[in-house]
């Protein structure tokens, strides 16, 4: 599969497919969104919110979640806040979401399966907690709610910032405010 993207993406850049996604770095709207890394919203997240190439700074992991105050996500809204000129984050959950279904043990069970050992499951719980780290959730709206509550409270985040979150519907794309108060 790789070396068919890499055969395409020689096409691509020789017939110039590059020009009509031409941007600065910064987002046009000063929007920053954190999301799942779900591939049913790849297109129809920004679609569904009259997004264009430019506008947001999308930012699509497991669940759409921050696990830790100190995490990657967090670290990338910082960055979006204080280099990028975010004003507003907007959190989006979404209907049908695998994180919702995900337990540690039946990842750690896949994780035999496919040839890790103990011993490097015994190394990785001297840096985290394994089960925290890879259970998900089991209520969206709750999820939504502790993570907006987690950006809006982190010590580094600006009190200005607007946060607020959301549900999509991963087939008909409509969104659905989550009440964060």
């Amino acid at each position: 599969m790789i070396t068919s993207i890499l055969a395409y993406n020689k096409e691509f850049v020789a017939n110039k497919g590059y020009e009509p996604f031409v941007t600065s770095g910064k987002p046009d709207l000063k929007l920053a969104i954190l999301s799942c890394m779900d591939t049913r919203l790849t297109e129809l997240l920004p679609k569904a919110l009259g997004l264009k190439n430019g506008d947001a700074k999308i930012i699509k992991v497991a669940g759409g979640t921050l696990l830790t105050p100190y995490d990657s996500v967090m670290r990338s809204l910082l960055v979006a806040i204080y280099e990028l000129d975010c004003e507003e984050i907007m959190v989006i959950h979404h209907s049908g979401c695998g994180a919702c279904h995900m337990e540690a043990d039946h990842l750690l069970h896949l994780m035999r399966q496919h040839g890790i050992t103990e011993d490097a499951l015994q190394e990785a719980a001297k840096q985290v907690d394994l089960h925290q780290y890879l259970d998900g959730f089991h209520d969206t709206e709750a999820s939504v709610r502790r993570t907006v509550a987690g950006i809006q409270h982190h010590p580094l985040v600006p009190k200005d910032i607007v946060v607020r979150g959301f549900i999509i519907d991963s087939r008909t794309g409509e969104l659905t405010e989550v009440d964060c108060e």
